[in-house]
């Protein structure tokens, strides 16, 4: 291998890291709420975001231990909202061990559970016929074929994020319905 450097000789980056590395470490454990695990992820991303955007834009960055606090932050933010994502979707409070789930399943249901599931079934029916067509077609996308945002925005020739705003007030329609 050729690629031999002066083992003295460090990037900006590592140099800068290695000096605020305590102060980094604490102001992360302090932001996961004293988590190491969650800290730990947090600089990780932390380091590979400064590194990303250094390889395009480093001439830009005046100071970098100060944009290495400021990209910890964002990422942060950024992992907290995913979180707040996925709360909002995954029901992480559900027994999925539920003795009524169990019986749904088993199909030895009560006829009062089986009655429920029915009507639930009847109304979700409802609220999807009251749909449009191309609500429809993004409601057999989402939940029928269980696509992915890029698959959906490919099928239906628009961008993801716009896929994405489709399908959260698909949502609220069929929650609006269901009330």
């Amino acid at each position: 291998m050729k690629l031999k450097k002066d083992e003295n000789a460090q990037s900006p980056l590592a140099a800068a890291w290695r000096e605020i590395q305590p102060k980094l470490q604490r102001r992360a454990r302090h932001l996961c709420k004293g988590d190491s695990h969650r800290a730990d992820e947090l600089l990780s991303d932390t380091a590979l975001k400064v590194h990303l955007y250094l390889q395009h834009s480093a001439s830009r960055v005046q100071n970098l231990a100060g944009f290495i606090f400021l990209v910890l932050n964002h990422a942060f933010l950024d992992a907290t909202r995913r979180r707040g994502r996925e709360n909002r979707v995954f029901d992480r409070d559900c027994d999925w061990d539920a003795d009524h789930i169990i019986e749904y399943a088993s199909g030895n249901a009560t006829p009062e559970q089986q009655l429920d599931l029915k009507q639930q079934l009847d109304g979700m029916a409802q609220a999807r016929a009251a749909l449009n067509p191309q609500q429809q077609q993004l409601f057999t996308l989402k939940f029928e074929q269980d696509q992915s945002y890029p698959e959906i925005a490919s099928a239906l020739g628009i961008n993801q994020a716009l896929a994405r705003k489709r399908v959260e007030l698909l949502r609220k329609k069929l929650r609006n319905e269901m009330a």
